[in-house]
């Protein structure tokens, strides 16, 4: 569409008017007796010529704007119209820059999150061929089957296939949320149960310090994914036997803060601010040759999703501490049939 035509399109109804508007004068001087010709043709003669001229030179200021408007876009930063000639192309020119950036931000993020997972995807993929590896030597020895070894194997590829998943069910988080109070302490006690076998293969002992009324409200689904992983870390990187992990938890005025305290290697300073990013192992990562760095970002993914503040420090070969501030936190009693129903799943401590 050339910008003439648009401009003769969009003043169509200025043109209307200004014909009924002349006309209804022209009456108005018929009716009152008014013969003479000359001046109605000279009236005439000026309205149009006043009109063509207010016209004319609206459409040249207004030109380099259709141009703009009327050209087939290349790329999307052709929907910044730089050309404002009126206030109300002024406002729109401001209301797309708007709209362009939320797209721009909107964008960003999906190529961040497809990124993030294609490497994630193809990291893990690289990391299975060493356990499949294993196995399939293990299998082809004769002799007596190794079964602890391929038990161990196994275990590697299904902690790999749980963070595959975990990971995929980020994009869908607020889907998969439920909010519920639970009793601080029990849920503690429930995951280290679960997780026995960790500390005794490693010699690790739990030490959990947290008061029976404590009671936080968040998703125990996703929490459980998070605390698993601090205690994991915890063990994995505590070399020597007979070291201890402190689980605590303490009320302050800001809510409960849980802390996960162990006796290890520690993180040294150059990486406690890289700690949460996707992919990101550290030093510590490449003495284990096991780490995918996607632990701590998944972890810190769900707390900020969750409204729960993570806070990490460590001094190097003293150890780490791993702290989540739950603001809604309160010490108190939790439902009666809720507490039992946890004390029945766990109902011992380590």
């Amino acid at each position: 569409m050339t910008t003439s035509w648009l401009f003769i399109r969009e003043h169509v109804s200025l043109l209307i008017f200004q014909t009924i508007l002349v006309l209804f004068i022209f009456l108005l001087y018929w009716l009152d007796g008014f013969r003479e010709y000359n001046t109605a043709i000279y009236s005439l003669i000026i309205s149009i010529l006043l009109t063509g001229g207010y016209l004319s030179g609206k459409y040249i200021l207004r030109r380099s704007f259709y141009n703009a408007i009327t050209r087939t876009p290349e790329k999307m930063e052709d929907a910044l119209i730089r050309y404002a000639p009126t206030p109300e192309h002024a406002e729109m020119s401001l209301f797309m820059r708007g709209l362009y950036k939320i797209y721009q931000n909107e964008v960003q993020t999906l190529y961040a999150s497809q990124h993030r997972q294609q490497d994630f995807m193809n990291h893990w993929i690289h990391q299975m061929k060493t356990p499949i590896s294993v196995i399939g030597l293990l299998l082809q020895e004769d002799g007596e089957l190794d079964r602890e070894s391929i038990a161990e194997e196994l275990g590697r590829i299904q902690n790999g296939l749980d963070t595959v998943l975990i990971n995929a069910r980020l994009e869908t988080f607020e889907n998969d949320m439920q909010i519920e109070k639970i009793n601080l302490k029990q849920f503690v006690q429930e995951v280290v149960n679960e997780h026995k076998r960790l500390f005794i293969t490693n010699g690790v002992f739990p030490v959990i310090s947290i008061d029976e009324n404590y009671v936080v409200a968040t998703d125990p689904k996703w929490m459980k994914i998070v605390f698993v992983q601090f205690i994991t870390n915890a063990v994995k990187y505590t070399f020597e036997d007979g070291k201890k992990v402190y689980l605590d938890a303490e009320c302050h005025e800001q809510g409960i803060v849980f802390s996960v305290r162990d006796e290890g290697i520690g993180i040294p300073n150059s990486d406690l601010n890289r700690l949460t990013k996707a992919f990101f192992t550290g030093e510590n990562g490449r003495l284990t040759g096991e780490s995918t760095g996607m632990g701590l970002f998944i972890a810190s993914e769900v707390c900020n999703r969750l409204g729960h503040k993570l806070k990490i420090g460590s001094e190097h070969n003293v150890g780490t501490t791993v702290t989540v501030l739950f603001e809604n936190g309160e010490s108190g009693e939790t439902d009666d049939t809720e507490q039992n129903r946890r004390t029945k799943r766990s109902h011992e401590d380590l």
